[in-house]
């Protein structure tokens, strides 16, 4: 009896597979499958997030009704939290510290609470972004959309509280001397170069807290250092008469203080050109493209890694 017969039974071998040897990419590319998960193409991300734009908005819209949910006042204390932000400041520096030398106080209470207002949107966007993944694990995880829809949503909220602020803003300057000009205009390209360049930054600290969770403890400190070092509560020129040239341009070219002084000389009358610094609308211009683009970049990279592990 042959070695292909048992029992009488003739065994018979399969016919070989047109796919055998075939290498698993090569495979999956015969048949149009790719990997779960797997980061699309720079054009195709931003596609896909423009097609979840209602989204984004409904998102941050939700957030920001859901952020004072629970107390009493709600939706005030949008607008009171950076209020009383401003009077703890200004009974500190402004009336024990004197840091409002060379203003008077027409032009020094809209100049600090402006500042806090403006600070404010980009503190609140980095501290919304460095746990945008991080404190989103569970929707990270059980859908599939561009991941960039959670910084994005987070910085969108912060705009929309802003806004809110905005009309205590200007009652503010109203109150003290500065009535609406052609010149308030400008506000609103300097918001928006703002906005793009909190975007960017919430990216990159976003890309961060998700491989590190622990920079969301940290990040208070960088915050709060780098207030200090922006000229919120005291103009920088002043403060630094007696110090070298060098560090004053240092401070008054970081981006913070770039988007505050151009807001702050928008909306207040006595802030003339002369308290910025030089080509500051193409500096203002130059941090949200490096920090829009860059930081959209720099996250987009991480995509397929973010929520595993």
């Amino acid at each position: 009896m042959s070695d292909t017969q048992q029992g009488g039974a003739v065994a018979t071998s399969a016919p070989p597979s047109v796919d055998e040897g075939l290498a698993p990419a090569a495979l999956a590319a015969k048949y149009g499958l790719s990997v779960s998960g797997a980061r699309p193409g720079l054009f195709e991300y931003v596609r896909e997030l423009w097609s979840r734009r209602h989204f984004i908005l409904a998102f941050s819209s939700a957030k920001l009704t859901s952020q004072y949910s629970q107390a009493k006042l709600g939706q005030v204390w949008q607008v009171a939290t950076p209020l009383l932000n401003a009077l703890v400041y200004y009974l500190i520096f402004g009336l024990i510290l004197d840091a409002g030398r060379g203003m008077t106080k027409g032009v020094y209470i809209p100049f600090l609470v402006t500042g806090i207002f403006v600070f404010t949107f980009t503190q609140s966007s980095v501290m919304a972004g460095v746990r945008a993944i991080s404190g989103n694990l569970g929707l990270v995880r059980a859908l599939h959309f561009p991941r960039a829809t959670l910084p994005i949503s987070f910085s969108l909220q912060q705009l929309q509280q802003l806004l809110f602020s905005m009309i205590v803003l200007v009652a503010v300057a109203i109150s003290f001397g500065s009535y609406p000009s052609a010149r308030w205009l400008l506000l609103i390209p300097a918001l928006f170069l703002q906005f793009v360049f909190n975007v960017g930054l919430a990216m990159i600290v976003a890309r961060m807290g998700a491989k590190t969770p622990d920079l969301a403890q940290l990040m208070p400190f960088v915050m709060r250092t780098w207030m200090y070092a922006s000229g919120v509560m005291f103009s920088i020129p002043a403060m630094l008469a007696d110090k070298p040239a060098w560090i004053a341009d240092v401070l008054m070219y970081n981006p913070a203080a770039v988007y505050m002084d151009l807001i702050r000389f928008s909306l207040i009358e006595g802030y003339g050109a002369e308290n910025l610094p030089s080509h500051v609308w193409m500096t203002a211009l130059g941090w949200a493209v490096i920090f829009g683009i860059g930081g959209f970049i720099y996250f987009w990279k991480a995509e397929e890694r973010y929520g595993r592990g």
